[in-house]
């Protein structure tokens, strides 16, 4: 049998890509400069060709590098999780877990379910991370990540998906917003046109143009916002209008504020929240775990919304108040 790389040189390659600095690369792998050099020497000579070209001043991956780096990134995640089964299998649900989650997600959930998952787990340390879902899913792929908590409809490639719930949209203005007068409220024209968009990169932003059938190129006035604090914070400035999903709304984002938020016209846009996995994942378990926690307590907590009149009430009361409305108009 021809020699294989190691583990190792694949992950010096793997470093060295991320840095493209020898001696940073080698700093990521606690390793000498001169040992990772070496080492990628050696896998350059097994494979018989070049993946690095070198010389004082840079440093540059070869097109077949490239390849040979997306390669070694799944490779060292699968034998991570090789790993990982095995600790798995001893004690489900402790050691290190290596959660991420996007922006519109990470503020308003994670703060629900990680008093319960550190008081009922003591044994796991939960490692966060958040950032856009692309990011997420470069990171999961290649072992970085354990899980991540997305927004759907989203390009989820191969990942295993756990659908946990869904989340709706509702219209958020100023209290004096002629589109806002109404028990329900609408995102056609001339209320789409006024919506302000988080920048690109956010799911959030893609989920609103489909919303309201609205393209890039109407965006019009370039007023973008980087989180769902900002964007809020420009529509009390009375830029325009805003669609936040619920779970923001019932985490008190409109506290304080001169906002009110509207259920929208049936059949309302909606995201679905998700928990992806790799599917070579050796954490089937606490995959399951994780999914019944986060939903048990979407479940149970009874969450609040900011009402037109400035009060807070339990969203199950408010939705309550809207199936009458339904009915009410159905007569």
């Amino acid at each position: 049998m021809a020699a294989l790389p190691s583990l190792r040189q694949l992950a010096y390659l793997v470093a060295l890509a991320d840095h493209l600095n020898f001696t940073r690369a080698a700093a990521a792998c606690f390793v000498t400069q001169s040992t990772l050099s070496a080492g990628l020497k050696e896998l350059e000579t097994i494979l018989g060709a070049h993946l690095v070209e070198r010389d004082r001043q840079t440093v540059l991956i070869t097109p077949l590098g490239s390849e040979a780096v997306e390669r070694a990134r799944h490779l060292l995640a699968a034998a991570e999780d090789l790993a990982a089964l095995a600790a798995a299998s001893a004690e489900p649900m402790s050691g290190t877990l290596r959660l991420g989650a996007i922006p519109t997600i990470a503020p308003f959930l994670l703060p629900r379910i990680l008093p319960g998952l550190r008081a009922g787990y003591p044994k796991l340390k939960l490692l966060l991370r958040e950032d856009v879902s692309a990011n997420l899913l470069l990171r999961l792929a290649s072992g970085q990540l354990d899980f991540a908590l997305l927004a759907l409809p989203y390009d989820t490639a191969d990942m295993q998906v756990r659908q946990l719930f869904d989340d709706e949209f509702w219209l958020v203005g100023r209290d004096d917003d002629p589109a806002l007068k109404s028990k329900r409220a609408s995102v056609s024209a001339p209320a789409a046109e006024r919506l302000v968009l988080l920048e690109e990169g956010h799911c959030l932003r893609e989920h609103t143009l489909a919303a309201c059938t609205r393209d890039e190129s109407s965006n019009l006035s370039g007023v973008e916002a980087t989180s769902l604090l900002t964007l809020v914070q420009m529509v009390e400035s009375g830029i325009g209008l805003a669609l936040v999903p619920e779970i923001a709304l019932n985490s008190g984002l409109l506290n304080g504020t001169r906002l009110v938020a509207r259920p929208l016209t049936p059949p309302a846009p909606k995201r679905t929240i998700a928990l992806l996995a790799r599917r070579s994942s050796a954490r089937q378990a606490e995959l399951a775990v994780l999914g019944d926690f986060i939903e048990d307590a979407r479940k149970l907590d009874r969450y609040t919304v900011t009402t037109s009149r400035g009060r807070r009430r339990p969203v199950q009361s408010v939705q309550a108040r809207v199936r009458r409305d339904q009915r009410g108009t159905s007569r």
